[in-house]
């Protein structure tokens, strides 16, 4: 033996990975595997992306075409619903609603309402039911016009029935029942206040306390009229009492015309702009009967001499349509403009109230 000692080699293993073939570590093997899928899911997304966008269109228009047949199945205007009473009888009362501040678009849902109860042959009478402080004065003598007509045209009664107040315009909408309809209001129904109100405001000193001055360009005295910034002159209030007197002696007439109990000595009497309690207005001839809307109902029934009777009311609601629109409206710079040079506008009430109405009511 020579003195040469071999030195022991390490033992190699006999099967090796890919990534020891490869010269490439484990850890990073992981972060190659992790970039092939975000390179892959980068790849589709923009596919993913346009079918999910077509599936989103696709839907929506379905679900337009959907609203647009409910729809036209529905009809426009205000829909008819039960109220009580036999749903098999073939004769109809219609109650319409008349809840709110008389002015748009409560005006046009009330007219609407009285053209549907019209259209309906099988319609033998109207109750309206008034819950209301009043209103514009052309809106009030809009809706009793119309009242008239529908009476006028079809023969049918009107009974009305007042729930916790029905005063100043809705004083004057119920008389569109007629000089042989009947009024019920409730034991705890406000009514009267019988008047006309167009709401002013005075801020001249307060603009000359801070220096305000407002110079107007117009082409006539009057056409300033009604400004908060300066006081009434003389004749403003001889022409704005003119206009006043002219809507006060036409609700004064509309209530002589069909009360038979009031002429119109009595009716000036009682036209001080008070509100009246049920009883008091049933003791000057303002109403005719102390009771609640299910007597109206029997009342009207018991005219007709009808022993069966179906009782439908009328509903209008806005659609997601219409609401949409209205959201689109509140965020146009013009119609913010319009509601604020609205909002001066001077409007004549049948109103209870002393005016202060803020402008988004007064639209």
């Amino acid at each position: 033996m020579n003195g040469d000692v071999s030195e022991p080699k390490a033992a190699v293993p006999e099967s090796t990975s890919d990534a020891g073939q490869s010269g490439v570590s484990g850890e990073e093997c992981s972060k190659s595997s992790r970039c092939g899928r975000l390179s892959c899911w980068t790849g589709w997304w923009p596919k993913v992306r346009w079918v999910l966008l077509v599936l989103l269109l696709g839907s929506l228009g379905v679900n337009w075409g959907q609203y647009q047949l409910w729809q036209a199945a529905r009809g426009d205007g205000p829909r008819e619903v039960h109220h009580s009473g036999n749903v098999a009888s073939e004769a109809k009362l219609a109650l319409v609603p008349i809840t709110g501040v008389i002015m748009p678009p409560l005006t046009g849902r009330v007219i609407a309402m009285i053209d549907k109860v019209e259209e309906d042959e099988s319609v033998r009478g109207m109750v309206l039911a008034i819950d209301s402080p009043g209103g514009l004065v052309a809106d009030s003598h809009q809706i009793y016009h119309r009242l008239e007509k529908y009476r006028a045209e079809t023969g049918n009664p009107v009974t009305v029935t007042m729930a916790r107040m029905a005063t100043s315009g809705g004083l004057y909408v119920a008389m569109g029942s007629g000089s042989s309809g009947r009024i019920f209001a409730e034991p705890t129904t406000w009514t009267g206040s019988i008047g006309v109100i167009i709401p002013r405001y005075d801020v001249s000193s307060l603009a000359d306390r801070f220096g305000v001055a407002v110079d107007p360009l117009k082409t006539g005295p009057l056409k300033d009229s009604l400004n908060p910034f300066r006081k009434l002159s003389d004749q403003d209030r001889v022409v704005w009492k003119g206009i006043l007197d002219d809507a006060f002696d036409r609700f004064v007439g509309v209530i002589v015309d069909n009360r038979p109990r009031l002429d119109e000595a009595l009716v000036r009497e009682l036209a001080t702009g008070q509100i009246y309690t049920a009883g008091q207005a049933l003791g000057h001839g303002l109403v005719d009967e102390i009771g609640y809307e299910d007597n109206a109902i029997e009342s009207l029934k018991d005219q007709l001499k009808l022993e069966s009777v179906h009782v439908v009311t009328y509903r209008v609601r806005p659609g997601w349509i219409d609401l949409l629109l209205d959201y689109v409206e509140s965020r146009d710079p013009e119609r913010q403009l319009a509601k604020w040079l609205e909002a001066g506008v001077p409007r004549g009430m049948y109103l209870s109230s002393w005016g202060a109405l803020p402008p988004s009511l007064l639209e």
